[in-house]
């Protein structure tokens, strides 16, 4: 398992929990617009902290935090995950974790031996863009939605989420994805912020009046959708 940080403290990536971030090394993806490019290409480079050291630094915050958000790069491809997760539960922590669904069995083994409460998944676009937008020839598609599916209908708390990025999304990917993933529970749009971490720099964000309009396509089939990050 490659751990390349730690985020000590956030009440922004477990939304109602006073919690860290846990950021994993490696990714099957290669987005372009990806905010942790060095975690995605280097992970061997950028690793910061073995299980012990994780582990060390959540026994020091017992009764300050209450939650730990597990992402990356993508988690669910660490074989290690399961331990790391059933040590994070004997320490009475909540577990969140970011994925972006393209592993449906290793997602569904974690809910079914209760090691997360929450799952927050990435949708990258409309099915038909996940090449353009993951930078993978052929990702497998039907993966990701048998993941959105699951999670839609197992009843474990979930997210879904999209960054919108000018150059890489339009009204017809969001009116798809509405018709794709009608009646999930929570869809919350992010906007795209360019750094010189990110994979592909140069990509710009929507206007406040663009993601409006994506919100309101999507909230014609979704309980709730919201922007963050305006």
């Amino acid at each position: 398992m490659i751990i390349c940080g730690i985020n000590k403290t956030t009440l922004l990536d477990y939304p109602g929990r006073v919690a860290c971030t846990v950021f994993l090394g490696g990714c099957n993806y290669r987005c372009p617009f990806c905010q942790n490019g060095s975690l995605v290409l280097s992970p061997e480079e950028n690793r910061a902290y073995d299980l012990n050291g994780v582990l060390g630094f959540l026994k020091k915050r017992q009764g300050i935090l209450e939650g730990v958000c597990i992402t990356g790069g993508e988690p669910t491809l660490s074989p290690e995950l399961p331990e790391l997760l059933e040590s994070i539960k004997e320490l009475g922590y909540d577990i969140k974790i970011d994925t972006n669904g393209s592993r449906p069995e290793t997602v569904k083994k974690l809910i079914d031996k209760s090691l997360i409460d929450k799952v927050a998944m990435d949708i990258k676009a409309a099915p038909e863009n996940y090449g353009k937008l993951t930078g993978v020839s052929h990702p497998d598609i039907d993966a990701v939605k048998e993941t959105a599916a699951y999670l839609m209908d197992c009843g474990i708390d979930y997210e879904f989420r999209t960054t919108v990025v000018r150059e890489l999304h339009s009204g017809k990917d969001f009116a798809e994805i509405a018709v794709w993933l009608a009646g999930a529970k929570e869809y919350y749009l992010q906007a795209y912020r360019d750094s010189e971490n990110v994979i592909s720099p140069g990509f710009t964000p929507c206007t406040e009046e663009e993601m409006t309009e994506y919100r309101n396509i999507l909230s014609q089939t979704m309980q709730k959708v919201e922007i963050r990050g305006m």
